[in-house]
């Protein structure tokens, strides 16, 4: 049996991704103990992964390099013990917990000077480790199989049967099949499709008999508004009224959800649902949704996949040229869905 603890990535998607990494682990050694570091919102998405004993938070704002507060979380997990460290993120400050914990084996990425914090540092050779999720997964594999050619298996989040009921009546949802929608991009400008597209979609979907949830955060609220602006009982705005967890499990409940390339949209291809992923200033190839059930939506233009923030030709046409009737017709809106 190995201990493990991980130092988790600071993003709603790369968390999700980084199950990728737990279930590896435990298929290799089914009796390994794995525990995570993480931001303190990640806590509840972690318990959701079955593979983790505990979800240890890490008491530092984004960006914030809090030495002395991570080598106080270090010191207090020495008692534990653990055999391994594997730290995803390659920050410097990253792989301060693990040193301060005594872990013999600290195994990450070449990045930021960090030869004495850890004890392995790999090369990320990217022609090989060509998405974020085998980058994550190939921190789990000796080095030898590291570079090897890789299927990553995919993060599969649980389900709160009894916070979804409570959900449905708390947010008075109704019996219609739902559609989410995520509109937000914490990225950037460039990564966002028109939201008069997704109200064009959410009409279309409401006429069809559909209700329409749109998730996200406080700061999507205003363009949530304008969403569901004139469309009725049947179009919610959810953002900024639902946590983290919630989105897991209403997510889990919707049939179908569209978004851009975002976190929520691998909350959502790991909990099964059929997720539409927009992608425009970035590419499909390097961070999928990791399902089977899911369809892209890019236009390849020449000027794209560019991964700025915001358009450099000031035209964004990888978004505003993907007009709103395609994701209408690719959700079938007269399907079957409705009388499931």
């Amino acid at each position: 049996m190995t201990k493990y603890l991980i130092v988790g990535p600071s993003w709603v998607g790369d968390m999700v991704m980084a199950q990728s990494l737990f279930i590896t682990l435990k298929q290799r050694d089914e009796k390994a103990v794995i525990d995570v570091i993480g931001p303190n919102w990640s806590l509840p998405i972690l318990a959701r992964m079955p593979q983790v004993r505990n979800a240890i938070a890490l008491p530092t704002s984004h960006g914030e390099w809090g030495i002395s507060t991570r080598r106080k979380l270090g010191i207090s997990l020495r008692h534990e013990e653990y055999d391994e460290a594997i730290t995803i993120p390659r920050s410097w400050k990253s792989a301060l917990v693990p040193f301060f914990a005594n872990i013999r084996d600290r195994v990450g990425f070449h990045g930021e000077e960090r030869y004495v914090l850890l004890t392995e540092r790999r090369k990320l050779d990217k022609s090989i480790l060509n998405q974020t999720v085998k980058r994550f997964t190939s921190l789990g594999l000796p080095k030898a199989e590291a570079y090897l050619p890789l299927t990553p298996p995919k993060p599969k989040l649980t389900i709160d049967p009894e916070n979804q009921k409570s959900l449905y009546q708390k947010l008075s949802l109704s019996d219609r099949p739902a559609i989410a929608l995520m509109a937000g991009a914490e990225f950037g400008p460039s990564k966002q499709w028109p939201i008069a597209y997704f109200h064009e979609v959410a009409k279309n979907a409401i006429d069809a008999g559909y209700q329409i949830w749109v998730l996200g955060g406080l700061k999507d609220k205003i363009d949530a508004d304008e969403i569901i602006m004139n469309l009725g009982e049947y179009a919610l705005n959810l953002c900024g009224k639902t946590s983290l967890v919630d989105a897991i499990d209403l997510l889990g409940a919707a049939k179908q959800a569209i978004s851009n390339d975002s976190g929520l949209m691998h909350v959502a291809a790991a909990v099964g649902t059929h997720i539409h992923g927009i992608y425009g200033s970035t590419s499909e190839l390097f961070t999928p949704p990791l399902t089977d059930n899911a369809t892209i939506h890019n236009l390849h233009l020449d000027c794209s996949p560019c991964f700025k923030r915001q358009c450099p030709l000031n035209h964004t046409n990888c978004q505003n040229l993907l007009r709103p009737e395609r994701l209408i017709n690719a959700l079938d809106l007269t399907s079957s869905e409705l009388n499931s």
